[in-house]
């Protein structure tokens, strides 16, 4: 009988497919000291499943995993490791309905332009698969993330190469300075529980029951009119300075409001294209939100097809200013899909290739960061004109940047989904209370994108906590990002001053509140000499630092550490922010090759035994997470990390590398006799048929792999193509 169940989710891509290889190596290794680890399928497909099991027949239905885990969070047992999940984006979505459909389950097509009642119903579903519709039921906790030492100290011995900035970069970031989100923000506490609705022109659209008491609630919109005079004039800039156009937005995760900013920048920057065309699109139904990609699928039908592919190639092409790529090869720019420019993933770059991009001749180009809103767009900015003056960063020297993220509740930003609307008339939005008094309104135009956000009171008090706590442990000084001039942010700061003193009586710390510019400013100079600083922000921050640095500092944020104590007295363990990695899939496909690094995955399995050993205070455990420690430092040491190019050991290597430096570690520790003569054997196994267990994992690459499905992979087959090794899965096997 096992002391512990550890919840090890099955999601999409590239760890979905390395799970397939390591997953039964660790479920051998923690069966020994009493820990159950059991697989929950959330990924997309099964999300999408699971929300029509009422219209399947019943041997096609699925347990609903996504709530089991919902409610796992709320309970003191509740320990989950949580590898990277697609936030879907509607061609996503539209993919994995196709792919199940072909399948044979009979799900309805996603309605673009839902008119009937029944179209509406079907989208009302579908949407809650759409953008980050995991990580808010999962995160019921705040975010410690953090690099493991061993991790920063073989970066910094092992330092990637960061490009150096040009004598007089011309690189900037770019962002409005008036009608964006910052320039139109009201915040206010609420005084007891409530309920709240929101309102345009007197019309209900939203009613919030749940408002609890000293809660944070804030609202703001974005102009659209504005917003399109912006862009246009940062498309007149660049062609001006010779720069490459760029826009970073988070449309995955921002599902309401980022799609419709994309949407206008894809209409601005192709405007002739669009204004030429408009009796076109408007038949064929082009939405500009899902971007060109979209668009070129759109237009397979049309009688125009030839001329308008033309048209648009013409201005990628010969159109002034150039447009970054994503794909240079076959010109898909920034502006294709919606998910292939997130911010977090696409500014680290800028900085990392010295303020560069690429362009269309598959060459790096200085480029004008487009970032709308200044909320953000600032400490980017900080960033990238920091490296113009002093130069790239030195990878073997540079200071450590942790995170404490205010996530807790679904605060702020990324809970904001159903509370954020595009404004369908002219007039006056307001949140009102139960009393009908007006808490919050803007005076607003059709097109405008509103949206409330919160942050409710126990969420930002352990938040607070969590911070002090990491900074009492390590010493380092806390940067609370908050900005005094954002209404949100100077309600934060209330809280802070009212919460964090009871903290300082039991043991005084550094700690700073600094506005996100100088926060950054601050935070750079400590980098540069060295020093480490820990970053306490909200939601949205959280997540672009913790690419940012970890990019910089490790070559990936794949490689960080992200905990989140639950509030119920569980555990999340998230396995980096490097993403599902689509690219990585398609090689695979290609060339049975992953070259996935599963570190991420080998550090959350180490804390999530060490919570369970630290309440149940067992010995066992602590003895497996402290030789997980051993074998991930030998993973690192020995350069076990997965090659790049078919060829070269993958992830299917790493995984046995790494069973192989654990067996040896349990083997070599003295203190639970019994697991040192399990495992002595089984290291001496994995070492001795080294050569024919390489020899068989590697008789694969360069070869396709069937797994017989992208996003509903068939287990059996993909399984197979992920344990070639006859020799290796015996050896596991029989542990």
């Amino acid at each position: 009988m096992s002391k512990a169940t550890i919840v090890w989710t099955k999601i999409d891509e590239a760890p979905a497919l390395a799970t397939y290889s390591l997953l039964p190596i660790v479920q051998k290794f923690t069966e020994k000291v009493g820990v159950n680890v059991e697989e929950r399928d959330i990924s997309l497909g099964a999300r999408v499943i699971a929300t029509f099991n009422d219209i399947l027949p019943e041997e096609l239905r699925i347990a609903d995993e996504l709530a089991f885990m919902g409610e796992l969070v709320h309970k003191p047992e509740g320990n989950i490791i949580k590898l990277p999940n697609i936030s879907a984006s509607v061609p996503q979505l539209k993919e994995t309905i196709a792919e199940l459909q072909s399948k044979g389950y009979p799900l309805p097509d996603y309605p673009e332009d839902p008119q009937t009642e029944e179209e509406k119903a079907i989208a009302a579903k579908y949407a809650t698969c759409l953008g980050s519709a995991v990580n808010p039921v999962l995160r019921e906790g705040n975010s410690d993330r953090r690099a493991a030492d061993v991790v920063k100290k073989y970066a910094q011995k092992n330092p990637h190469r960061l490009k150096a900035f040009d004598e007089n970069c011309k690189a900037k970031v770019a962002y409005m300075t008036e009608g964006d989100f910052f320039d139109n923000e009201q915040s206010v506490i609420v005084e007891k529980a409530n309920k709240v609705t929101i309102e345009l022109n007197g019309k209900v659209l939203k009613e919030l029951t749940d408002v609890e008491d000293k809660e944070v609630l804030s609202a703001s919109f974005m102009s659209a009119a504005k917003l399109r005079s912006f862009l246009a004039e940062t498309i007149k800039e660049a062609e001006e300075k010779g720069l490459l156009w760029s826009i970073h937005l988070k449309a995955t995760m921002m599902k309401v409001s980022d799609p419709i900013m994309f949407g206008i920048a894809v209409t601005e920057f192709f405007k002739d294209v669009f204004e030429k065309y408009a009796d076109e699109f408007a038949k064929i139904g082009v939405n500009p939100d899902l971007g060109i990609g979209d668009l070129l699928k759109k237009i397979e039908k049309s009688d125009k097809k030839v001329e308008i592919e033309a048209d648009i190639k013409a201005v990628i092409l010969n159109g002034k200013p150039d447009i970054a790529m994503v794909d240079s090869d076959n010109l898909i720019t920034n502006l294709h899909f919606s998910n292939d420019i997130i911010i977090d993933a696409s500014m680290p770059p800028v900085i990392r290739e010295g303020g560069k991009m690429w362009n269309k001749d598959g060459a790096l180009q200085e480029t004008l960061a487009v970032i709308p809103d200044r909320s953000y767009a600032l400490m980017y900015d900080e960033i990238l004109e920091d490296a113009k003056a002093n130069g790239q960063f030195d990878v073997s020297t540079m200071g450590h940047v942790a995170n404490v993220g205010l996530m807790a509740k679904k605060a702020e930003e990324y809970g904001s989904h159903p509370t954020t609307f595009k404004v369908s008339e002219n007039g006056l939005m307001e949140v009102k209370d139960e009393n009908g008094t007006v808490l919050m309104a803007h005076k607003v135009e059709k097109g405008d994108i509103w949206r409330l956000y919160r942050a409710k009171d126990v969420a930002i008090k352990d938040w607070i906590r969590l911070a002090h706590e990491r900074g009492a442990i390590t010493g380092d000084p806390i940067v609370f990002w908050l900005d005094s001039i954002r209404a949100h942010d100077a309600n934060m700061i209330k809280k802070v001053l009212e919460y964090l003193p009871s903290h300082l009586a039991e043991k005084e710390i550094e700690y700073h509140i600094m506005a996100p510019k100088l926060a950054m400013r601050y935070t750079l100079k400590r980098v540069r000499r060295g020093l480490n600083t820990i970053s306490v922000t909200g939601n949205v921050l959280r997540d672009y630092l913790t690419d940012l640095f970890p990019i910089l500092e490790l070559g990936t944020s794949a490689k960080m550490m992200s905990i989140v104590p639950l509030l119920a007295g569980g555990g999340l363990f998230e396995t980096g922010a490097g993403g599902s990695a689509p690219k990585h899939v398609e090689q695979f496909l290609k060339e049975g090759h992953l070259r996935w690094d599963s570190l991420g995955e080998f550090l959350a399995l180490a804390e999530s035994l060490r919570m369970i050993s630290q309440k149940s205070n067992d010995k066992d455990m602590n003895i497996l997470a402290t030789a997980i420690d051993k074998a991930n430092a030998a993973y690192l040491e020995n350069n076990k990390v997965p090659g790049r190019k078919a060829g070269q050991p993958d992830n299917k290597a790493s995984h046995y590398y790494w069973a192989m430096y654990l067996a040896d570690a349990l083997a070599a520790q003295g203190e639970n006799k019994e697991l040192a003569e399990t495992f002595a054997p089984i290291a001496k196994e994995l070492k001795d048929f080294e050569e024919k267990i390489l020899e068989e994992l590697m008789a694969v690459e360069g070869k396709p792999a069937d797994i017989g499905g992208y996003y509903r992979p068939d287990d059996e087959k993909a399984a197979k193509a992920m344990r070639p090794s006859e020799t290796l899965n015996k050896i596991i096997d029989n542990i």
